[in-house]
This record gives structure tokens, C-alpha cells and sequence, in this order.
């Protein structure tokens, strides 16, 4: 978390100062890095001892724990805000709060505390004592170690009086703002009392007055002596009471004072003469009416006077004015009193005509906040006004919650307002129906709450730079927002958009609110086109915990996020749903494409090399040979079967080879073979004697289904073994192509053939060979592939009984000679 940026984390400390931002000022003091735990509303009677140590935000209100004796919040050496409220609490030990030294707030209103406790907290800056049935504001002396006590509340139905030495042990404290008071009226005041607290800057009083203002009067002159510049009176002057005397007079002796305001408070027209008269003559510059109720008691209404005198008043609001009588009121004023305002608010008064001369008349009027009326089109610009200038140097407009209906005509009126550069449409009626053409100079333009649609994104100046579309009915995000060039701030806050598309540009976009849509997933593509994205507030979305969340979770930029993590959680799937999202935690390999293919393709060639280790290691190359020649022998002989149909043969194969490969051909091929059943012409045993070489080399080729050649390197050498070559091959070509077999005894390089083996060295680069192993169980693997080969010829129709008798005669022959 960012240490520029502060949260103040389920902040409902129940101290009302008023609606403005300013009067809440001193209670940005806890930085939330640690936990925040939530234990209100569980019907508790004792402080939990099991509260997680790291706490800095404990919440106990509306409970039943009447006492805290000493050691409730051992332990909790980081706890920053303690709120018990609405509890019931009666005693409060003194020391309780040693072992909290880090504590900075404390609020322990609306409890039922029967004195102030003694407190010693050197880092507390707010105390709120608000709201218990205390009999006396007398502070205890152990106040005076409360050297960094920045606010106090003090409030009692039951204290009525003010005695001189009640803020003696704040005498010496730098305390800036005192509330005090709970809305009963005072039987005693001692003067000099609130004139102790050198440093304060704000009171807020919260004490009625009707007829006798002796003591309102006694404590204006002690404020006077302290120089705060801020003053709040809450319902000074309660309902229906008659206000003879002046008690706002001592406001002119006041230099100091800059901010009055009046809360809640009744006021008739003869009192608000008087009252203003009083303002204009003191250096008052800013004046708030706060839920007034007006009543005129004059059959003339308001009748005001521009006194004879400069005045400081440059800032006025009018904020929810509820009227006595069932008619418009009457007010008589020269615009003159009011010509050098640069801040107007009339909100909640129920206006629906704009004077003519508000507009025209208030040349120096910066700011004018028009909201919570009933103003509309014809109200604002009313045909009445014959104006020859508006608003020369207003620059912000506001007219939210009122009955605006057309942003065309809105659009087209503003051209006359030269120097509006912010205007609040929010909380109307608007709806689009014609073109808009926006004045040049407008760059802020706030339109949340009216349901407006997609097409609102055609209806936009590319002169803005800050724009609210919240909760207007957005389901999708047009590309007519690429032409706003200049925008920095776009809130998007509750509409039903479900993503961010990728192909938005806004070169220039700061400020991106998005909260409470329909959002599954923020994709790193989505930020391509804002570049300059410093804030994204993205909360409150149904969120997918899967791998298109992955990016969003584990490399966005979380200082940018307003709202994280207490608004993101899982929405789907169903088993994760109500997770937050900052627990979730996708693994990297199961997301990220890239690095799974990065892991993978090394673990693949990994694997590749150990196969082809094992492979190489046990032959594996030469296994595949066989298996290759055994299959393309299969596949051949099923395609020629039809060529052999009519074919006969005498053997199975004639065997070609050198005589010094006789042994081997003797004691293995020939055993092996004819044991299997395979009829073999071998020339020294069946060669016919008394007929050519040739002949017999022929006869021997063309009466076998199969050749097969011996190669070695002897057989290169050999005249006779060139021969048979060329006639076996001569029928491969005519009749048979695969009925050559090639058995290679030792290697023999296809290059080192000599020339006259051309033939053979083609032979052996396209066709398949068997090589003869050395190891035995090669040796198996090589005589199933023979056999398999050879076995073919079963189909074809040989001549068993030539076979048969050539055998009985050279057996006859072998056995003639063995006599």
C-alpha cells in the first residue's frame, strides 16, 4: 500500500460535526496496514480475548459491556481506533488503555458513563465523549497528558452549567476543535471558561437559546479570545421562539472568525434582518444555513437593506430550508449586498423559477449549486429574462436532483455560458433525444444517475476531461470514447459492463472507476490504451477466479486500486465463490501459455534424448529396420498377389553367394531355413551337371520365388555372384520386383563397390537389406523377417513333386558318395 495515499477502513465513528469535508478534518490520523475486526452487534457482555494481535480498527458498539476493568485489550499494542458505542458502558478503568499505546482515536459515545474517566493516552488525537449522562463537563487532571488531542466531543442531557475551571487540564494542549454540547439549554455559564483554550480554531456549539442570550453572548466574547476562525451553533434557537434581543451582535467585534455556520435552527424573517446585519458588518467570509426552518413573522417578508459598509462575505449556502407558511416566501434584497459572491448554494429549498437577476446581476459568482430543487429547462432559463449576459465568470454549475429532460437543449443553452467549465447533470430525468453541441470551454460534465445508455458516448465533447457516467444503464463501452483525446477522469460506477475492451485508446486517461458492474476479469491488454493510468477502482465486480484473472491478481499495480482488496472477491466459480481475491492465487505454470510451452519443450527434448539413448543403446535402429522390412514385404506381396496367381516355382528361394561365405551359408542359413520347411537351390548342391554355368544360373533364378544374395566382401569380387545379380534383377524388373532379398554378412559401403556392382550399389540405396547380427537375440529377430519373407511364396503353387524328386536323387547322389 502506497504511503501517499491513507484509508480510514469501516469509518463510522458516530461524532456529526456537519456534511462538509473540512469539519472532518483531524481524523485522517490511522494509517489501515493492519486488521480491521468488526465485532459489533453480537450481543457481547466481555471483550473477546482471542481479537487478532495486529489489530488496528476495533469495533465493539451495540454490545452489552458495561465495564472495562484493565486488561480487555492486552496485547493489542497496534490498535489505532476503538469505537464502542451503544453499549451500555458505565465504568472505565484508568488503566484499560495500557496496553494500547498506539490508540489515536477513541469513541465511547452514547454510553452510560456517569462522569468523564481519567484517561492517559500520550498519541490520542479525537475523543469522543458525545452523548453520555454525565453531571459535569469538569475534565479530569489526567487530560493534561494529553499532548496530541486534536478534537473533543463533550455532550450531556444532564450538564447544564460550565464552570471556570472545567478545561483547566486542556490549558496548555494545542486542542483545534472543541464540540460541545447535546442540544439542552444551559443554566450556567462561567465567563472566561472556553477562553482557556489558547489553540483553538473550531467550536461547534451545541446549546438552544430562546429569549435570554446572556450566556450565547458570554461565550461569542471567550471565542473571541481564543481567535478560532470556525464557528458552528446547532440549533441555537429552537422552534417557534420569538427572538427580541440582538445576541449575534458581538459577531462585529470578532476579526478572527472567517466560518459561521447554523444548523437545525429556527428563524423568522425579523431575526434573519438582524442576523444578517451582523454578517455584513463582521469579517465573516463564509455562511451556511443547514436545515433551517424559515418563518416570516412580518406582513412584508424579508425586507433587507444593504448596509453603508464593505463586506468580507464572498460564499453562501442554503442547504435543505424547510418553510413554516404553505406559500412561497417574500424577499426584498438589493442584489448589490450579494455582487461580490464567488460561492452560491440554494439546495433543497424547492425552486423551480431562477430569478432573473441571479443570473445577470452576480458578476464575480465563481461557483453556483443549484441542486435538490425543482428546476427543469423552462425554471432555469426562464422566457421572462431578457439577459444580456449570464454568468460572466461562473465556472461550476450544479444542477443535480432537479428536472432537467433534454441534454440537447441543455447542450445548446450552455453555448451562452462562456465560462461554465464544470456542470452537475446527476440524479435527473435526462434523456437524449437530438444531437448535443457542448460549448468548447466545458472539460467537466457529470451525468451519473440518469438512464441514458450506450449512445451517450455520441453525445460528448472531445474538449472534456472529466466525465461521470455512473449508474446511466451503460452495458458496453463504444469506441466513440477513442474520440475523446483530453479525457482524464471517467467514472463508469453501477451499470452492467462486463469488459473492458482491449481496443480502447485514451492516451491521456488518469482516473478509471469501474466498481460495481459485471466485470469477470481485467486483462493486461485492456491497459494497453491508457498508458497513463495512475488510479483504477474496480471493486464490487463479479469476479472469475481462473487464469483470466491471473494477471489482474498477481501484476497489477494494487497501490492503483482505491478499493483494494476489501471490495474484490470470487464470484465464480461455485466453489470459490465469496473468496477474496487477494487469496487467490493461481499458479504461474497453470496460466501463462508461454512458460508452460518454456518448461515443456526442454522436458520434451529431454525426453527425446533419453528415448534415443535407449533406442540407440539397444539397437533400436536395427529392430525398426526389421520391423520396416518385414511390413513393406507384407504390404507387397498382398499388392502382387495377383501377379503370382498363375506363377510356380521349384523353391522357395535360389541363394547367391561368394565360396568363401559357404560355411556360414552351410551351418546357418541353409539349416535354418529348410528346417522351417523352405525349399533352397544352392549351385554346389542343385546346379544340373553338364549344363552352363549360365544356364543353370537362369533356370535357378527363374524357378525360385525369391533370390536372396550373400553380400560381402567377397561377394563383390566374385564374375559368377555379378551374374546371378544381373539375371535376378533382370526378373524383378519382368516379372517380380520384390522377389530380391539382400543379406549383408559385414558392412559394405554403398560407395566402395566397384564399378561393375553399379547395379548392386543402386540396389542397395533403395531397397531394404538384412544385416546379420551378431548377438543371438538379433539373430531371432532376423530369421522371423527371412521366414516372413519367404513365407509368401506359400500362396503361389509349387512343384512339390519335382521338389521331391530332385531331393530323393541328391540324396541318392549324397548317399552313393558317402559309399
Amino acid at each position: 500500500m502506497s504511503h501517499q495515499r491513507i484509508f480510514l477502513l469501516f469509518w463510522r465513528i458516530v461524532v456529526v460535526f456537519s456534511n462538509d469535508e473540512e469539519d472532518r478534518k483531524g481524523f485522517n490520523f490511522c494509517v489501515m496496514r493492519g486488521t480491521t475486526t468488526d465485532l459489533s452487534h453480537q450481543n457481547l457482555t466481555l471483550v473477546p480475548a482471542d481479537i487478532p494481535k495486529d489489530t488496528q480498527y476495533l469495533n465493539l458498539s451495540h454490545n452489552f459491556i458495561q465495564s472495562l476493568n484493565g486488561d480487555e485489550f492486552a496485547g493489542l499494542s497496534k490498535l489505532c481506533l476503538l469505537e464502542i458505542t451503544h453499549c451500555g458502558l458505565q465504568e472505565v478503568s484508568p488503566s484499560v488503555f495500557i496496553h494500547t499505546p498506539q490508540l489515536k482515536v477513541l469513541n465511547i459515545s452514547n454510553n452510560m458513563l456517569s462522569f468523564i474517566p481519567e484517561l492517559s493516552l500520550q498519541e490520542l488525537r479525537v475523543l469522543d465523549l458525545d452523548h453520555n449522562p454525565y453531571a459535569s463537563y469538569q475534565l479530569p487532571a489526567s487530560f493534561q497528558t494529553l499532548t496530541k488531542l486534536d478534537t473533543l466531543v463533550l455532550g450531556s442531557r444532564v450538564a447544564r452549567t460550565l464552570d471556570l475551571h472545567t478545561f483547566e487540564p486542556l490549558r496548555n494542549l494545542s486542542l483545534h476543535h472543541l464540540v460541545l454540547g447535546a442540544g439542552t439549554t444551559w443554566l450556567k455559564y462561567a465567563p472566561g471558561s472556553l477562553a482557556k483554550l489558547k489553540s483553538l480554531q473550531k467550536f461547534s456549539l451545541r446549546v438552544t437559546f430562546c429569549k435570554d442570550f446572556r450566556i450565547f453572548e458570554n461565550i461569542l466574547v471567550d471565542i473571541n479570545v481564543t481567535r478560532a476562525k470556525f464557528l458552528k451553533f446547532v440549533r441555537v434557537v429552537p422552534d417557534r421562539c420569538e427572538v427580541c434581543s440582538d445576541p449575534f451582535r458581538p459577531l462585529r467585534a470578532m476579526p478572527s472568525i472567517q466560518t459561521l455556520v447554523i444548523e437545525n435552527t429556527w428563524i423568522n424573517s425579523s431575526f434573519m434582518e438582524m442576523f444578517l446585519k451582523n454578517v455584513w458588518l463582521s469579517s465573516i467570509q463564509t455562511l451556511s444555513f443547514l436545515n433551517m426552518t424559515y418563518n416570516e413573522d412580518t406582513p412584508n417578508g424579508f425586507q433587507f437593506h444593504t448596509p453603508n459598509h464593505s463586506f468580507s462575505l464572498s460564499s453562501i449556502t442554503f442547504n435543505v430550508i424547510n418553510h413554516y407558511q404553505y406559500r412561497y416566501p417574500t424577499i426584498n434584497m438589493s442584489f448589490d449586498a450579494i455582487s461580490g459572491l464567488t460561492y452560491l448554494k440554494f439546495s433543497g429549498t424547492g425552486m423551480n423559477i431562477l430569478p432573473c437577476r441571479v443570473l445577470s446581476d452576480l458578476p464575480t459568482l465563481e461557483t453556483m449549486d443549484l441542486s435538490d430543487n425543482l428546476l427543469s429547462e423552462t425554471g432555469f432559463w426562464w422566457f421572462r429574462c431578457s439577459l444580456t449576459s449570464i454568468f460572466p465568470r461562473l465556472r461550476s454549475l450544479s444542477l443535480s436532483k432537479n428536472r432537467f429532460s433534454s441534454l440537447s437543449t441543455i447542450s445548446m443553452r450552455m453555448q451562452q455560458m462562456q465560462t461554465v467549465e464544470v456542470l452537475d447533470l446527476s440524479s435527473n430525468s435526462i434523456s437524449l433525444d437530438g444531437p448535443c453541441s457542448w460549448p468548447a470551454q466545458l472539460t467537466e460534465l457529470r451525468l451519473a444517475n440518469n438512464n441514458l445508455g450506450n449512445a451517450i458516448f455520441r453525445c460528448l465533447s472531445p474538449h472534456l476531461k472529466k466525465i461521470d457516467l455512473s449508474k446511466t444503464g451503460i452495458t458496453f463501452l463504444t469506441q466513440d470514447l477513442s474520440l475523446l483525446p483530453r479525457l482524464t477522469h471517467l467514472w463508469l460506477s453501477s451499470n452492467s459492463i462486463q469488459v473492458i475492451p482491449s481496443n480502447l485508446q485514451l492516451p491521456t486517461l488518469l482516473s478509471l472507476h469501474v466498481d460495481q458492474n459485471s466485470i469477470t476479469s481485467i486483462s493486461s491488454e485492456a491497459f494497453v490504451g491508457f498508458p497513463r493510468l495512475q488510479i483504477l477502482q474496480a471493486g464490487l465486480n463479479p469476479f472469475d477466479c481462473s487464469c483470466d484473472s491471473f494477471w489482474f491478481i498477481t501484476a497489477f499495480n494494487k497501490s492503483q486500486l482505491l478499493d483494494w482488496p476489501y471490495h474484490y472477491s470470487c464470484n465464480s466459480p461455485p466453489e470459490l465463490s465469496g473468496r477474496p481475491l487477494s487469496t487467490y492465487r493461481p499458479s504461474r505454470m497453470s496460466c501463462e501459455a508461454g512458460l508452460q510451452a518454456a518448461v515443456a519443450l526442454p522436458l520434451f527434448v529431454s525426453i527425446v534424448v533419453v528415448l534415443g539413448l535407449v533406442f540407440y543403446k539397444y539397437d533400436g535402429l536395427w529392430y525398426t529396420k526389421m520391423l520396416w522390412v518385414w511390413i513393406r514385404v507384407r504390404r507387397r506381396g498382398a499388392k502382387r498377389s495377383h501377379l503370382l496367381t498363375n506363377a510356380s516355382y521349384n523353391y522357395h528361394a535360389f541363394i547367391s553367394y561368394s565360396h568363401h561365405d559357404s560355411h556360414w551359408v552351410d551351418s546357418q542359413l541353409t539349416p535354418s531355413l529348410e528346417t522351417s520347411g523352405f525349399s533352397l537351390c544352392v549351385h554346389e548342391r542343385d546346379f544340373v551337371p553338364g549344363e552352363w554355368i549360365i544356364d543353370n544360373i537362369i533356370n535357378c533364378v527363374e524357378s525360385s520365388y525369391k533370390t536372396l544374395f550373400v553380400l560381402s566382401k567377397h561377394f563383390v569380387q566374385s564374375e559368377w555372384c555379378n551374374y546371378e545379380l544381373f539375371f535376378a534383377q533382370h526378373r524383378a524388373v519382368s516379372v517380380q520386383r520384390d522377389s530380391l532379398v539382400f543379406i549383408l554378412l559385414e558392412p559394405i559401403p554403398a560407395d566402395s563397390l566397384p564399378k561393375k556392382f553399379l547395379r548392386l550399389r543402386t540396389l542397395l540405396r533403395q531397397q531394404t537389406y538384412l544385416e546379420w547380427p551378431d548377438e543371438a537375440r538379433k539373430q531371432q529377430v532376423f530369421w522371423a523377417s527371412l521366414r516372413s519373407m519367404l513365407q509368401m511364396g506359400d500362396k503361389s503353387v509349387l512343384k512339390m513333386k519335382d521338389v521331391a524328386q530332385s531331393i530323393s536323387e541328391t540324396m541318392a547322389l549324397v548317399s552313393n558318395s558317402h559309399e
